[in-house]
């Protein structure tokens, strides 16, 4: 189990906030949605509940298919700049977890999906960041 690692204990539903730091306003990452190979589950963000069923079944399939590949944890966050990052772990002890194919899976689902990824981008920066 990934003792309290998979994202509804780490990322409780977590909101987009803004926050003042002496009149620059600083932005909060926020978490799209993450796999657990550990606890076979797929979460999405409720924040995107709204996304068409299409791009929700694409993403769940990517993030499974991944954690079923080369195990641990995958994580899709927005950064403080609005763009989608891939974030991978294993529970420590698991030495069955591939870190050398998880960055290689990362780069091939980078390069294979760069309009899907730059599609989600665009949407967070237009709808979300009121950006644009």
């Amino acid at each position: 189990m990934a003792s309290g690692r998979f994202l509804p204990a780490k990322y409780p539903y977590v909101e987009f906030t803004d926050m003042f730091d002496g009149g620059r306003m600083e932005r909060e990452e926020i978490v799209l949605c993450a796999a657990s190979a550990y606890e076979k589950k797929f979460y999405l963000n409720e924040e995107f509940n709204g996304l068409p069923s299409g791009i929700k079944d694409e993403l769940k399939i990517m993030c499974v298919l991944f954690t079923e590949d080369v195990g641990g944890i995958l994580e899709l966050v927005y950064n403080e700049d609005g763009e989608l990052e891939f974030r991978t772990s294993s529970d420590e002890g698991d030495y069955l977890y591939d870190e050398i194919g998880s960055a290689l899976k990362v780069k091939e689902m980078q390069r294979e999906r760069t309009e899907f990824l730059e599609s989600l981008q665009m949407f967070y920066k237009v709808f979300i960041l009121n950006e644009i």
